[in-house]
Protein backbone atom coordinates (compact mmCIF):
# COMPACT_ATOMS: atom_id res chain seq x y z
CA UNK A 1 0.00 0.00 0.00
CA UNK A 2 1.28 3.44 -0.87
CA UNK A 3 0.35 6.56 1.02
CA UNK A 4 0.65 9.93 -0.69
CA UNK A 5 3.15 12.51 0.48
CA UNK A 6 0.34 14.78 1.65
CA UNK A 7 -1.25 12.03 3.72
CA UNK A 8 2.16 11.11 5.17
CA UNK A 9 2.73 14.71 6.20
CA UNK A 10 -0.76 14.87 7.73
CA UNK A 11 -0.10 11.72 9.78
CA UNK A 12 3.27 13.02 10.95
CA UNK A 13 1.73 16.38 11.83
CA UNK A 14 -1.05 14.64 13.73
CA UNK A 15 1.51 12.71 15.76
CA UNK A 16 3.41 15.88 16.67
CA UNK A 17 0.18 17.76 17.42
CA UNK A 18 -0.98 14.89 19.63
CA UNK A 19 2.19 15.08 21.72
CA UNK A 20 1.93 18.86 22.11
CA UNK A 21 -1.72 18.73 23.17
CA UNK A 22 -1.44 15.75 25.52
CA UNK A 23 1.73 16.97 27.25
CA UNK A 24 -0.12 20.18 28.06
CA UNK A 25 -3.15 18.19 29.21
CA UNK A 26 -0.99 15.94 31.41
CA UNK A 27 0.60 18.96 33.09
CA UNK A 28 -2.81 20.51 33.71
CA UNK A 29 -4.16 17.20 35.02
CA UNK A 30 -1.28 16.84 37.45
CA UNK A 31 -1.90 20.34 38.81
CA UNK A 32 -5.69 19.96 38.98
CA UNK A 33 -7.43 20.13 42.35
CA UNK A 34 -9.80 17.38 41.18
CA UNK A 35 -6.92 14.97 40.52
CA UNK A 36 -5.90 14.42 44.12
CA UNK A 37 -7.86 13.44 47.21
CA UNK A 38 -7.29 15.18 50.54
CA UNK A 39 -4.96 12.37 51.64
CA UNK A 40 -2.83 12.83 48.51
CA UNK A 41 -4.04 9.75 46.65
CA UNK A 42 -5.18 9.99 43.02
CA UNK A 43 -8.91 10.30 42.39
CA UNK A 44 -10.95 8.38 39.83
CA UNK A 45 -10.91 11.56 37.72
CA UNK A 46 -7.11 11.44 37.66
CA UNK A 47 -6.93 7.73 36.85
CA UNK A 48 -9.42 7.91 33.99
CA UNK A 49 -7.74 10.94 32.44
CA UNK A 50 -4.25 9.52 32.96
CA UNK A 51 -5.28 6.38 31.05
CA UNK A 52 -6.79 8.56 28.31
CA UNK A 53 -3.55 10.54 28.12
CA UNK A 54 -1.34 7.44 27.89
CA UNK A 55 -3.51 5.87 25.20
CA UNK A 56 -3.47 9.13 23.24
CA UNK A 57 0.34 9.35 23.52
CA UNK A 58 0.66 5.79 22.22
CA UNK A 59 -1.77 6.29 19.34
CA UNK A 60 -0.26 9.66 18.42
CA UNK A 61 3.20 8.09 18.40
CA UNK A 62 2.08 5.19 16.22
CA UNK A 63 0.28 7.48 13.76
CA UNK A 64 3.25 9.86 13.65
CA UNK A 65 5.67 7.01 13.02
CA UNK A 66 3.50 5.70 10.19
CA UNK A 67 3.59 9.17 8.66
CA UNK A 68 7.36 9.43 9.11
CA UNK A 69 8.04 5.99 7.65
CA UNK A 70 5.79 6.54 4.64
CA UNK A 71 7.30 9.98 4.07
CA UNK A 72 10.81 8.50 4.13
CA UNK A 73 9.65 5.71 1.83
CA UNK A 74 8.24 8.24 -0.62
CA UNK A 75 11.57 10.09 -0.65
CA UNK A 76 13.54 6.89 -1.28
CA UNK A 77 11.13 5.87 -4.07
CA UNK A 78 11.65 9.31 -5.62
CA UNK A 79 15.44 8.90 -5.46
CA UNK A 80 15.19 5.45 -7.05
CA UNK A 81 13.10 6.87 -9.91
CA UNK A 82 15.62 9.68 -10.46
CA UNK A 83 18.49 7.16 -10.65
CA UNK A 84 16.72 5.01 -13.22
Amino acid sequence: MRISRGTSMFLLGFGVWSWIIWITFAKNLWDSDRAWAADGSPTAYFIVHAVLTVVSFVLGTIIGLIGLRTLRGAKSRGAEKADA
